[in-house]
Formats: C-alpha cells, structure tokens, sequence
C-alpha cells in the first residue's frame, strides 16, 4: 500500500476530482459571456500569451483546472520511480498535483516540493487540501508571479519539474529552473497544445532534451547528461 492509495490522499482525491470534473468553465455565466466574446483565435492567443493571461486567469479563480485523473497517477509514477526528493511546480491551483507529487516524495521518504500560484485564493485553498492530505510538511507555497518566485532559493538539484500555469511562460519557467535539472530529472507539461514553441524547444535534441507526447495533450521530457 501507499500514501498515494490510502487514507487520507486517494479519497480526498476522489472528492477534489469529482469536484473538478463538475466545475465546468463554460456553465459560470461570467466566464462564459468572457470567453464565448472571443474568437478562436482570440481564445488560442490568450491561452498562449506570455502577457495577457492574468485577465483570463482571475476569472478562473474558482475553478480548480486541475490536471486529469490520469495525468495526476502519472505524477505520482515518476515521482516514485525517479526517487525523487526535490521538485518543483509551476501552478497550483486548488493542489491536486501538489498532493500526487507529495505524495510520492512521502513514499520516497521524504524531501521538498516547492510549488507557485498567483492567485491568494487558490494558495488558501491548496493549503487546506495539503493540509487534509496530511503532506503540508512537505511542501513549500510561493505565492506570486512565478516568474519571481521560482527565479530564486531553488535547490542545488531538481529531480522533477511540473509546468501547469499559464501556457505562454513554460519557456520562462523552464528557463529559470532548466540549470537546476539534474541528469535524468524529467519535466511534465500540461496542455501543450496552446504551447507550440515550448514543445519545438524541448523537441529539439541540441536543447538537451529527449521529449515525447503523452495522452492528449502533455509532454514528458527528461534532460540529457
């Protein structure tokens, strides 16, 4: 058995997923109004901005946009299977990642997750969740604009980088963490389809990366010795 399938984590899991997959964007009559204004192309270009992201994420605010069920298991896998002890995340949101990856560092006998969110009342709220998952201990909340707070005090050694913010700043983010990657660490993207040059870039092997798409819509890369 394992933290990841037992009491206290896999049925808040259950819940907080439940609770997600119920929290359709399209059904908040604000948001709806907002987003259906915008053409497709208008949509795409938000979604991928490195600028304009904070007018469409402050009204996702209440809504968890967490990754899949299955993309969460797979979190938890690497984790395990790298050993990790050090990792990083890029977007909290209400922390259901947060808690698959703790939870796999708790498995692992213990280490350091250091996770950043922009928006206060998603901190609060991943707060409470770590806190009901029993793996707060493990984990170290920046709040702000991640491209500050992930851009200092980062471990000498990074075994595992999730990027699950705002699409446009994956090459940012990964900018500021990539010479902290250990040989071997791997780096998950989620929703990558809104994120085209990030994917050119870790595609590309002289960049130092062996990447491949996974499920849908996430990349898995590991970087190169």
């Amino acid at each position: 058995m394992t933290t990841f399938t037992t009491a206290p984590v896999a049925p808040l899991l259950d819940r907080l997923f439940a609770e997600d997959d119920a929290l359709d964007p399209a059904t908040i009559p604000s948001m709806a109004e907002y987003w259906n204004g915008l053409t497709a192309d208008e949509q795409a270009r938000l979604l991928g901005s490195r600028t304009d992201y904070g007018a469409l994420y402050s009204r996702l605010k209440d809504i968890p946009l967490a990754v899949s069920r299955e993309t969460g298991t797979l979190l938890y896998t690497l984790a395990r299977s790298l050993r990790a002890t050090s990792i990083v995340e890029f977007g909290t949101s209400f922390g259901l990642s947060t808690i698959c990856l703790a939870a796999a560092l708790r498995d692992n006998g213990g280490g350091r997750l250091i996770t950043s969110e922009f928006e206060p009342s998603k901190v609060a709220r991943a707060r409470a969740n770590l806190d009901a998952a029993g793996l707060a201990d493990l984990v170290e909340f920046r709040e702000g604009d991640a491209l500050e707070t992930l851009a200092r005090d980062l471990p000498v050694t990074v075994d595992l980088l999730l990027l699950d913010g705002a699409k446009g700043l994956y090459p940012d983010i990964l900018d500021r963490v990539e010479s902290r990657l250990r040989p071997g660490a791997l780096v998950v993207a989620d929703n990558v389809d809104f994120c085209p040059g990030y994917v050119a870039r870790v595609r590309d092997l002289t960049q130092g990366y062996l990447s491949v798409p996974f499920a849908n819509d996430v990349e898995l890369s590991m970087k190169l010795g």
